[in-house]
């Protein structure tokens, strides 16, 4: 059976693995139909994530169809179209007795932990499908992109009227802006390409953008923005350790500092820029099934609509030499879906 494996950073394999066995109970076979490129993939073959465990067979963010189903399985079907939320928690830990299993303390993230979607069929547990009839493969395909920014801007729970900024307009950045519009908070956008601000504001209307040049212009835009409060919620979603060392100098004093994005590098502040704010710093990992359910429902009613995102198509037996110019900024990819069948 086809996959494409990552053996190390910077180099795929296309590899057969075996059939996949029946499934057992509590498990459904799916069949692959398409997969998003995620940063987690990008910065897996960069060899920057650190939660990535090589090799691995990529691929989280998948509209996959179900071919058959355990014993015991009623909330899928063979013949449904399904997302995967493919957080594979333990159930039993502090985090996930509390609802959290996003954050499990033994979680496995399939395409990153364990093998993932990258193939043409593979088992997974029932319960972490989420169908629907009437979105298409490549839609269910974007709802795990989404629920990352969904589940950050929960985190952040700006209040109608809040000035929110979010920091990085790359998927993530823009799954968050789906979602902070929806609060009714005033949103503005940071980013260091003016193609990304541009596509911000002309797909999405967002009012303020900032191009960040790396001197005072930001803090001079910002203040202006906000009347001189600076923000009342912060997101960043760029998943470098410099841009989330200063972002502390955006936000208000009281208010809120999300780190949704991933970085290996260390963070470090003065102590007093966090103290004197009396700020909250959180941190925002993957997303919770009801925000599956959620995002779901908002593409289904048109509330949501995907197609603007996805900017690059690729077949499966062409991945392997196209991946790496989705990795470079001029490429101008903003979600590249692979068909896989």
């Amino acid at each position: 059976m086809k996959a494409i494996r990552l053996e190390e950073p910077r180099h795929f394999e296309r590899v057969e693995i075996d059939e996949p066995a029946q499934p057992g109970p509590g498990q459904a076979l799916v069949r692959t139909h398409r997969m998003g490129i995620c940063g987690t993939d990008y910065s897996g073959y960069l060899g920057k994530m650190p939660f990535f465990r090589y090799p691995r067979i990529p691929g989280h963010e998948l509209g996959v169809e179900v071919l058959a189903v355990g014993e015991g399985v009623e909330n899928v079907k063979p013949g449904d179209r399904c997302s995967v939320e493919p957080y594979m928690n333990c159930g039993r830990c502090y985090a996930c007795r509390r609802g959290h299993g996003n954050c499990c303390e033994s979680l496995n993230v399939i395409g990153v932990m364990v093998d993932g979607g990258l193939c043409d069929r593979f088992l997974i547990r029932a319960d972490k499908l989420h169908p629907s009839d009437k979105l298409t493969y490549e839609q269910l395909a974007l709802v795990e992109t989404l629920g990352i920014g969904c589940h950050a801007t929960d985190r952040g729970a700006p209040q109608p009227g809040d000035h929110v900024l979010i920091i990085g307009a790359g998927p993530i950045g823009l799954a968050t802006l789906e979602f902070t519009r929806l609060t009714g908070a005033e949103i503005t956008v940071m980013d260091m390409i003016e193609s990304r601000l541009a596509f911000c504001r002309e797909t999405y209307g967002v009012p303020h953008t900032i191009l960040f040049r790396g001197d005072d212009s930001e803090q001079e835009a910002m203040l202006e923005i906000t009347g001189g409060d600076r923000y009342a919620v912060v997101i960043d979603a760029t998943g470098n350790n410099r841009s989330m060392s200063n972002a502390l100098n955006y936000v208000a004093h009281t208010g809120t500092l999300v780190y949704v994005g991933i970085t290996t590098g260390e963070i470090s502040f003065p102590h007093p820029t966090l103290h004197k704010a009396e700020m909250t710093i959180k941190g925002s990992r993957n997303a919770l099934p009801d925000d599956f359910r959620r995002i779901i429902r908002l593409i289904e009613d048109g509330t949501i609509d995907t197609g603007p995102w996805i900017t690059h198509r690729v077949a499966f037996d062409e991945l392997i030499d196209r991946f790496e110019s989705f990795t470079r900024p001029e490429t101008g990819v903003i979600k590249a879906i692979v068909e896989v069948n």
